[in-house]
């Protein structure tokens, strides 16, 4: 029997919770008229905000608009975090 598919979406509302309970805010975005922007800002307490993009474990991968959109915000030192699983979003809220 083979284990069930984990979506993207409950990557994204582990997410949510996770932020929430430590007191920050967890924006879904959408930038009209542009693909392949990330799924939420994450901001934290202490002024913190990072990108966060969200992928189900397995199978999920970057679109190429995703690719050159999170180069472009990278290299002008905008953090930008990929979460796939929890372990992803314990680095992402830890560093």
């Amino acid at each position: 029997m083979s284990r069930p598919l984990v979506k993207e979406n409950s990557v994204e509302q582990e997410l949510v919770k996770r932020v929430r309970a430590l007191g920050g805010r967890c924006e879904k975005m959408a930038l009209q008229g542009r693909r392949g922007f990330p799924d939420r800002l994450v901001i934290l307490p202490g002024g913190r905000m990072i990108l966060c993009e969200c992928k189900r474990p397995v199978g999920g991968r970057l679109s190429p608009h995703q690719i050159s959109l999170h180069a472009i915000y990278k290299t002008l030192g905008v953090r930008i975090v990929i979460c796939r699983n929890s372990a992803d979003i314990d680095n992402l809220l830890k560093n």
